[in-house]
Formats: structure tokens, C-alpha cells, sequence
């Protein structure tokens, strides 16, 4: 049975705020609501919400940036708030709208500092660099000054510093946010591997539902701080939309999309009622996953 490196159980965190011009009061709010599930070694999950749900609060309780108010958690058997800095060598973090590089100097600079850090010893941190920078296609920066980088650029180096203490496990935190196509390709088809290959566990959480499609298995989805779904990524797909859609080609290069149902019909039944005089190909589809997610934002408690 996988081992389970992320274990939280009844996880509360609560800010309180003034309120009142002449006679203030505390206002109490409830961030992350009694949150509870596990994560197994090697596992790949997709942390998903609304803005505001309570997602990056939870990131950053669990990697000790924030106390919680009650509840407790287990990072790779270490309580992420009692034991800091042994939990700074097993997790690695990226956040997409911060970063851990230095804006004005060389990658490689950033690269020494955070292995002098972690007490990795040069040679093992150019032997990782250089295996970090193959798979992410970044060799050519690393004399180049951070603040000359594309947000593609930058954000490759920030996953490559994220990973050079060799963490079992990786917190990102929106971190394809802002990027063009191929650069969310380099970094989907790198985590899938970092995660298959060398076992590393990902938490990942976005708004790009690609991201969710090509890197994870399972999908957790909580919404003002409390889990409405945990399931795996072909059941929210199969499980929670029974709309399929059908694109047909014409003989002269037109297109036409459709849409049924498959809990009033069959797709069988559909074919057979649909005109399919000058179709030269037909595409039968799954719902895309951000409509998906959108049906259960919409739903609400009904999922809980």
C-alpha cells in the first residue's frame, strides 16, 4: 500500500479583522473550515477551487508559512510547524506570483545561494543543475541576470530551484499562471515525469484546467475552506456531466458541433437520429474539465 507523506485532519485557520469606526470589534473569518485528506507518495493531486476558497491559505499552512487554529497535519511524518527547518529539506515550493530568485542577479547566482542554504555541496548542486536544466530546457540562462527572464524563463528556474535539495515532495501554487503554450507544456510534461520517474509527490494547485487533465490523477475541490469533492480526474470527467459532444466534418471542410445527453439517449440512439449525409468524420468528446468545475461551483453544497 503507497505511503501517505501528506496527512491533514480537521485543519481550521481563522483571520480576525476590526470593524467600526468609534467602537471596534473583531470580525472573525474562517478561511479553512475542518479540512481533511491524505496524499500518497508518487501521487500527483489537483488542489482546485474558487478565488477566495481557501486554497493558497492551505498551501501555506502546510509548508509552516502559517499557524493554523486548530487541527493537525503530518509532511512526510514531520508536523510542518514544529519541525521548520527539517521540513525545509524534504518539500520544495513555487508560487507563481512570488519568487525565490534574486530579480537582479545571475540564475546562477540564486542557484549557489540556495545550495549553500540546503549545505549541498557544489559539485552535487551542479550535477543537479545540469540535469535539472536538460529536462527544463534552461542551460543557456544560468549566467543570465533573473530580471532579464520571460515569465516562461523565470518560472522553469524557479521549478529547477524548487527541486535542487531533492524534495519527495512539491507544493506549486498556480505556477503555469501567465505562461504562453509551450512554456505550460515544458513545465505539464516535466512534472508528469518528475512524479512517474523519481517518485516525487505534487500538490498542485490552478485555474488552467489543462493543468489538471495532463498532471494529476485526482482532483480534491473545496470551496470556503471546506472539501466539497475528492475524486479522481476520469470520474469528475464521467461521473458529474453526462453531456458528450459530437463535431462533424463535412465533405467541403465545414464543421459542426452537437450535444446530447447520455442520461436521456444512447450515443448509438444519437447517431442514428443525426443526418449524417456528407460527414466525412466524426469526433465524439468528453466535456472539457473547466465546464466541469464550473457545474460544481455552481452546485455548491450538493456536492459536499
Amino acid at each position: 500500500m503507497p505511503k501517505e507523506v501528506i496527512l491533514v485532519d480537521q485543519l481550521f485557520k481563522s483571520f480576525y479583522s476590526s470593524k467600526g469606526w468609534f467602537r471596534k470589534s473583531l470580525v472573525k473569518t474562517d478561511a479553512v473550515k475542518n479540512l481533511s485528506f491524505s496524499v500518497c507518495a508518487g501521487e500527483c493531486l489537483a488542489f482546485i477551487g474558487p478565488n477566495g476558497a481557501g486554497k493558497s491559505t492551505t498551501v501555506k499552512l502546510l509548508t509552516s508559512v502559517l499557524y493554523p487554529t486548530s487541527g493537525t497535519a503530518l509532511i512526510d511524518g514531520l508536523n510542518p510547524w514544529k519541525n521548520r527547518c527539517a521540513l525545509a529539506h524534504r518539500i520544495g515550493v513555487v508560487f507563481g506570483q512570488r519568487s525565490q530568485l534574486w530579480y537582479h542577479l545571475p540564475v546562477c547566482d540564486s542557484f549557489s545561494l540556495l545550495a549553500a542554504a540546503y549545505d549541498i555541496p557544489d559539485h552535487v548542486a551542479q550535477k543537479k543543475w545540469k540535469e535539472l536544466s536538460e529536462m527544463l530546457n534552461i542551460g543557456r540562462l544560468w549566467r543570465m541576470p533573473v530580471k532579464q527572464l520571460s515569465l516562461g524563463q523565470r518560472m522553469r528556474c524557479e521549478i529547477a530551484a524548487s527541486l535542487l535539495h531533492s524534495p519527495s515532495i512539491l507544493f506549486l501554487d498556480e505556477p503555469t499562471i501567465g505562461l504562453d503554450v509551450e512554456a505550460k507544456r515544458i513545465l505539464r510534461d516535466f512534472l508528469k515525469k518528475e512524479a512517474s520517474e523519481n517518485g516525487t509527490t505534487i500538490l498542485l494547485t490552478s485555474h488552467d484546467t489543462e493543468d489538471i487533465e495532463k498532471v494529476c490523477q485526482r482532483v480534491l475541490l473545496i470551496n470556503n475552506g471546506t472539501k466539497m469533492l475528492d475524486t479522481s480526474v476520469q470520474r469528475l470527467k464521467t461521473d458529474f456531466l453526462s453531456k458528450k459532444y459530437v463535431r462533424l466534418i463535412k465533405t467541403n471542410g465545414d464543421s459542426v458541433r452537437l450535444s446530447f445527453d447520455t442520461h436521456k439517449q444512447s450515443v448509438q440512439s444519437f447517431l442514428k437520429q443525426t443526418d449524417l449525409n456528407d460527414i466525412t468524420d466524426i469526433t465524439i468528446e468528453n466535456p472539457p474539465l473547466e465546464e466541469i468545475i464550473r457545474a460544481l461551483y455552481i452546485g455548491g453544497e450538493a456536492y459536499a
